[in-house]
């Protein structure tokens, strides 16, 4: 199988750097998303839970994603994988974070491909401006960077995703749109150094006077343990035997007792209030 660190393709036509481009050879406005009012950075809970429940993608209505990488060879790679998908629109590449915050801006796309290390502007500083000015852009690292302070400095800023370029070509698709229908993906080996890190900071942690946490039924503790093993709603559907729109408003409910923003937050928050054991 395939992966994205060697396509094995003859790409000598280097595409413009910071172009629009389409997928399938048609440009495409670049409106911002309307209505959607920001406060201070953040969404409201509506207009979250707007975002939880997106437009089904379709060739006629399609995913609107930007790639950011500082290989021009790459970008060009992977926008040949996903022209390829008839649901899926590449509108545009970024050489570096700052044409990325830039393009975003303009066009506000639904998925951001983000590198993390890029001259200029880095991937996860771009993250924190991208979800300023487009909070409906939902933004995945896809990066060689195994450290686990970028790993966890990329949720920080908002990031919904990171999955290192080892993974398969085959996988690019299917993971865009897991993520564009409000799943948050981690690379397993991510997954198990993200668990570690948060087994350390417990550990480690000053013991300060803490204020009350928000409770959380004994229900959603159960769907935040299984999303904090990295599990889709799917799976955790089928773990507790209930739907998987049950567990997406047991999501919703947990992200708003905590005032987060996504599952990945939810976790962090909750193993650093020891809400949840990681061993």
């Amino acid at each position: 199988m395939g992966r994205l660190e060697g396509f094995g393709l003859d790409l000598a036509a280097e595409p413009v750097r910071g172009r629009v481009t389409s997928a399938r050879g048609h440009g495409r406005a670049a409106l911002c998303s309307a209505g959607a009012a920001v406060k201070g950075g953040q969404m409201t809970v509506d207009e979250q839970r707007s975002a939880e429940t997106p437009r089904a993608p379709s060739e006629e209505n399609p995913i609107r994603v930007l790639i950011v990488d500082d290989h021009a060879l790459f970008r060009r790679g992977l926008e040949m994988v996903l022209a390829q998908e008839v649901d899926i629109d590449v509108v545009g590449e970024a050489a570096d974070g700052s044409e990325a915050v830039t393009m975003a801006s303009e066009m506000a796309p639904d998925i951001v491909l983000m590198d993390v290390r890029m001259p200029r502007r880095g991937g996860i500083d771009a993250t924190s401006a991208i979800k300023q000015a487009v909070p409906s852009a939902k933004i995945v690292m896809l990066t060689i960077s195994d450290e686990e302070a970028d790993l966890y400095d990329a949720i920080k800023a908002g990031a919904m995703g990171y999955l290192l370029k080892e993974i398969s070509i085959d996988e690019v698709a299917a993971d865009i749109r897991a993520v564009y229908n409000g799943q948050s993906l981690i690379s397993p080996s991510m997954a198990s150094k993200l668990l570690s890190e948060f087994a350390s900071m417990i550990k480690n942690k000053d013991d300060r006077p803490q204020l009350p946490t928000p409770r959380l039924t004994d229900r959603e503790m159960e769907v935040l343990r299984l999303v904090a093993k990295g599990m889709n709603n799917r799976d955790i559907a089928k773990q507790l035997f209930i739907s998987e729109n049950t567990v997406k408003n047991h999501i919703r409910n947990i992200l708003e007792k905590l005032q987060l923003h996504s599952r990945m937050e939810a976790v962090v928050y909750a193993v650093r209030e020891k809400l949840l054991e990681i061993t």
